[in-house]
C-alpha cells in the first residue's frame, strides 16, 4: 500500500475518534445540562426535610418532596401575554393541561406580568416562576365561579380560588416569582383601619358603603350578605336551596390557594401575597412541604390568614415569613357539627424557622378544631409585634381534642396582648376587639354538661421562650366543665405589663419561668388545680 494512503486510513481513523470523543463529551453536556435545568427548578433536597421530621418530638412520618420528569412547558409558547394587557388564563392553562398530558414536568413562568384568573394544578406539574414573574389574578369576580367548598371550617359556598387542585398528586409551586390576588377589590373595609389616602384610594374602586359611612363593600351584595352571616363569615339564608347565590357573589371571597385532596405538595421559594382571604389553604392534604415562602397581606385584611393547615397530615413549614391581616400560622381540622362530622384531624406537623410580623397570632391553633389536632413541633420562631405569641382558641360547639403539642426556641417582641393565650371563651374576633361585657357574657353562661360538641386541650409542652414588651404574658381561660389539663412550661423569661393568670386549669408545671410584670407575677384561680412549681 501506498504510504500516502496509510497516512489516509490513519488521518480518517484519528478524525472519526476524534468526531467519537466531542459526540461523547456533547453527550455528557447535553446530560449535564438536562440534570442542572431539572435542579434548578427544585431547591429542596430530601435530606433537608428528613432531617427536620427527624427532629420533632415525636415519630415523624416520612415526608417526601415531589420530583418531576425533565420537560419544560413555557407559557409565552401557548399564547401568555407577558405585558399584563390581556388576559391569559387559557394560555397558562393550556401549558398545564399539555403537561400533564406528557406525563408531567415544569410548567415556566418567566419574567414579565401576566394577568390571569383561576388556575387549576394538575398531578405532576411543577409551576416555576422566575425571580421577576408577577401573576396577577384579575379582580373580575365573574371569572371565579361559585362552588360547593368549606370555609371557617363549615359546609358553605364560595368562589373557586385563584389557584387550586382537587384530588391531584405529586405537585408544587417553586421558584422566585411573585402571586397577587387583588384582594384590595373583595375584601371589607373598616375606616378606622387605614389612612385618609388609603380611604379615598379605596372608594376610586367604586363599591358602596355601610349606613354609617365607616365600612366600604365592593358592592350591594356584598353588603347585604352581611345580614345573612350569623357566625362569622359564613352566609345562612332560610332556604339556602332555593337562595340566589349570584347575589353576593362578591361577598363569597375565595382563599388564594385551596388544594383539596392532594398528596405530595411542594410550595417554595415564592410570594404569595393581597389574597381575597385567607391566603394558604391546604384542606385534606397529605405529604405537605413549604418552604422559604413569602405570606403577606395588609395588616388590615380581614380575614387574611397566612396559612391554615386544615385536616392535613405529615406537613413541613420550614423558614417561611408571615406578614398578614389575621393568624399566620394556623392548625384547624373544621367546626362544629360539621368538622365532627368529618372526623379527619390535622396530625403529624413541623414548624421550623418561620418569622411573622403582623397577624393576629404568630402560631395559632383553632377555633376551628373539631376533628382534633394533635403531634404538632414548633421550633426556632420569631413573632415580632403579633397581636398574640402563641395562640390555643375554641369554644363550647367544637369538640375535638387538642393533643400532644411540643413548642420550643421561640422569641418575641412588642406582643400588644397575650404572649401565650389559651382561650376557651373565644367568641370570634381578634385579639383585645371585644368589649369586657361581652367576654363576660359567655363565661357567666351556666356550664352546660360534657358532651362531643366539648373542645379539650391537653398535654401540651412548652419551653426555651423569651418574650419582651408584652401586654400579658400567660393568660390560661379553660372551661368550667373541661379545663385546660397537662401544660409543661419550662425555661421562659416574659416581661410586660401584667404577668400571668391562671384560670380552669387542671394539671400546670412550671420549672424555670421568669415572669417581669408590673403587678403579680403569677395570678392563680381557686379553679386551677395541680399546679407544681419546680
Amino acid at each position: 500500500m501506498h504510504v500516502s494512503s496509510i497516512f489516509s486510513i490513519f488521518a480518517e481513523q484519528k478524525i472519526q475518534n476524534t468526531m467519537k470523543k466531542i459526540f461523547i463529551f456533547i453527550a455528557a453536556i447535553a446530560m449535564l445540562s438536562a440534570c442542572s435545568s431539572n435542579s434548578q427548578y427544585q431547591q429542596t433536597k430530601q435530606a433537608d426535610i428528613n432531617a427536620l421530621t427527624k427532629a420533632a418530638a415525636f415519630k415523624m412520618p416520612k415526608v417526601t418532596v415531589p420530583s418531576f420528569p425533565d420537560r419544560t412547558f413555557n407559557v409565552l409558547n401557548y399564547g401568555a401575554d407577558a405585558t399584563g394587557q390581556s388576559l391569559c388564563s387559557a394560555a397558562i392553562q393550556a401549558a398545564i393541561d399539555a403537561c400533564t398530558e406528557a406525563g408531567g414536568g415544569t410548567v415556566i413562568i418567566p419574567d414579565g406580568v401576566y394577568l390571569t384568573g383561576p388556575i387549576v394544578l394538575k398531578s405532576n406539574v411543577r409551576l416555576y416562576t422566575t425571580r421577576n414573574a408577577f401573576v396577577l389574578f384579575s379582580h373580575d369576580f365573574k371569572l371565579y365561579p361559585i362552588y360547593d367548598a368549606s370555609f371557617e371550617g363549615v359546609n358553605t359556598k364560595r368562589c373557586q380560588s385563584p389557584l387550586s387542585a382537587r384530588d391531584a398528586e405529586n405537585i408544587a409551586i417553586t421558584g422566585e416569582g411573585t402571586f397577587n390576588g387583588s384582594g384590595d377589590y373583595w375584601r371589607p373595609l373598616k375606616k378606622s383601619k387605614v389612612t385618609g389616602n388609603q380611604w379615598k384610594n379605596q372608594l376610586k374602586k367604586g363599591g358602596v358603603l355601610s349606613d354609617d359611612g365607616n365600612i366600604w363593600y365592593p358592592d350591594e351584595g356584598s353588603k347585604y350578605a352581611i345580614s345573612l352571616c350569623k357566625d362569622q363569615n359564613v352566609p345562612e339564608p332560610e332556604t339556602p336551596e332555593n337562595f340566589d347565590w349570584e347575589t353576593i357573589h362578591s361577598f363569597l371571597r375565595p382563599v388564594m390557594l385551596h388544594f383539596i385532596g392532594c398528596k405530595n405538595i411542594l410550595l417554595e421559594g415564592v410570594c404569595f401575597e393581597n389574597s381575597p382571604a385567607w391566603n394558604l389553604h391546604p384542606f385534606m392534604c397529605e405529604n405537605l412541604i413549604l418552604r422559604n415562602l413569602t405570606v403577606r397581606n395588609p395588616w388590615y385584611s380581614q380575614n387574611g390568614d397566612g396559612v391554615d393547615v386544615e385536616s392535613c397530615k405529615n406537613v413541613v413549614i420550614d423558614h417561611c415569613s408571615f406578614d398578614v391581616g389575621d393568624d399566620a400560622i394556623c392548625m384547624k381540622s373544621g367546626k362544629n357539627e360539621d368538622g365532627r362530622r368529618r372526623g379527619i384531624p390535622t396530625e403529624n406537623v413541623v414548624v421550623n424557622g418561620c418569622t411573622v410580623y403582623h397577624g393576629h397570632g404568630g402560631f395559632v391553633v383553632g377555633s376551628e378544631m373539631s376533628g382534633g389536632i394533635k403531634n404538632i413541633d414548633v421550633n426556632d420562631c420569631l413573632f415580632l409585634g403579633t397581636d398574640v405569641g402563641l395562640r390555643f382558641k375554641s369554644t363550647r360547639g367544637r369538640g375535638g381534642m387538642v393533643e400532644d403539642i411540643y413548642i420550643r426556641n421561640i422569641n418575641m417582641w412588642a406582643i400588644p396582648n397575650e404572649a401565650l393565650l389559651f382561650d376557651l371563651f373565644y367568641g370570634g374576633k381578634g385579639a383585645g376587639e371585644e368589649t369586657e361585657e361581652e367576654i363576660a357574657a359567655r363565661m357567666n353562661a351556666e356550664a352546660p354538661p360534657v358532651s362531643e360538641e366539648t373542645p379539650g386541650f391537653r398535654n401540651i409542652y412548652i419551653e426555651d421562650v423569651l418574650a419582651k414588651d408584652v401586654k400579658t404574658a400567660i393568660y390560661f381561660n379553660g372551661l368550667p366543665e373541661m379545663k385546660i389539663q397537662n401544660v409543661n412550661l419550662k425555661n421562659i423569661t416574659m416581661s410586660g405589663e401584667r404577668g400571668a393568670i391562671i384560670r380552669q386549669t387542671n394539671g400546670l408545671t412550671v420549672e424555670n419561668v421568669n415572669i417581669i410584670s408590673k403587678g403579680e407575677a403569677w395570678t392563680i384561680a381557686p379553679t386551677v388545680e395541680n399546679v407544681n412549681f419546680k
